[in-house]
């Protein structure tokens, strides 16, 4: 089958090396960002399109290829249904969550700041609504209490290829059976910046480890300010470190380990600078 492949990041260019190996790509289109993919495709000599696909360049660009099948993973545009019909048979994405749950950006960091003890990967039909096409096929992968971001991401790592090859086989074979999804049980998360990694110290001991976990490097991470400086926490652990629950949520219990109160327990916390931490022991509050 004539291929065709969109893909950005990590998670894409890992998708891309793989097929490449014994596929028939015939073109890759990619966001100026993605350097890696870029330069692996002029190694290849694979022809590459970067930048936004609207405004009609992307469309020319596919329909001149005459593909059998489109694919999406980790792809920072859009796709419009100008380009989704172009494929002789199916164009289709993978998104790493187990949808109808989780549709939007980064559903396996909101996963992990939601508690969820599962996350997976979703082969699904594009559509011209938001990760809701039809699902073709679906991995399950277990959220266990020490994972982070990075760690979900390396999980995904081992099953995006596997995926990508087990929906192509389906098609090849003509034995692909898509379902639509559940409308009522669907969710979408926006897409996150990094000021929205601010944590706020009334919340519980859980929920802020959480949200520490889930914004751990590569991310930008989970941050407090302290008189109008900005700390990044790297990672936290629960600590038994006892206290007077009328002490202000947010205030520092102790400075070796660095511990700070929450409304319900205190959490032991490490720094992404650690010289950040010589200027907490003079201020010993943090703002919420």
């Amino acid at each position: 089958m004539r291929i065709g492949l969109m893909v950005s990041g990590g998670l894409g260019l890992l998708t891309l090396r793989d097929l490449y190996a014994d596929q028939n790509l015939i073109f890759v289109m990619t966001d100026r960002r993605s350097t890696e993919i870029i330069e692996y495709c002029e190694d290849k000599g694979l022809e590459c399109y970067v930048g936004n696909p609207r405004n009609e360049g992307g469309r020319r660009f596919v329909d001149k290829q005459e593909i059998d099948v489109l694919i999406s993973v980790n792809y920072q545009f859009l796709i419009e249904s100008n380009l989704i019909n172009l494929p002789k048979k199916h164009a289709f994405n993978l998104h790493g969550s187990l949808l109808p749950k989780y549709r939007g950006r980064t559903p396996h960091v909101w996963a992990i700041i939601n508690g969820e003890k599962e996350t997976g990967i979703t082969a699904h039909l594009i559509d011209d609504g938001c990760d809701t096409g039809k699902i073709i096929e679906q991995i399950k992968i277990p959220i266990e209490w020490t994972d982070t971001g990075a760690t979900m991401l390396q999980k995904f790592s081992n099953e995006y290829p596997r995926l990508v090859r087990s929906v192509l086989r389906d098609i090849d074979s003509e034995t692909i059976k898509p379902m639509p999804q559940d409308n009522t049980k669907g969710t979408y998360f926006g897409k996150r910046t990094p000021e929205d990694g601010l944590i706020n110290w009334d919340w519980s001991k859980e929920r802020i480890y959480n949200w520490i976990r889930a914004q751990a490097p590569p991310y930008p991470g989970a941050f407090t300010v302290l008189d109008g400086k900005k700390i990044t926490i790297k990672s936290s652990g629960f600590s038994d470190l006892g206290f007077h629950y009328e002490v202000k949520n947010g205030t520092l219990l102790s400075v070796s380990p660095l511990t700070v109160k929450t409304c319900n327990g205190a959490l032991e916390i490490e720094l992404l600078n650690p010289e950040d931490s010589l200027w907490m022991e003079s201020k010993m509050i943090f703002g919420n």
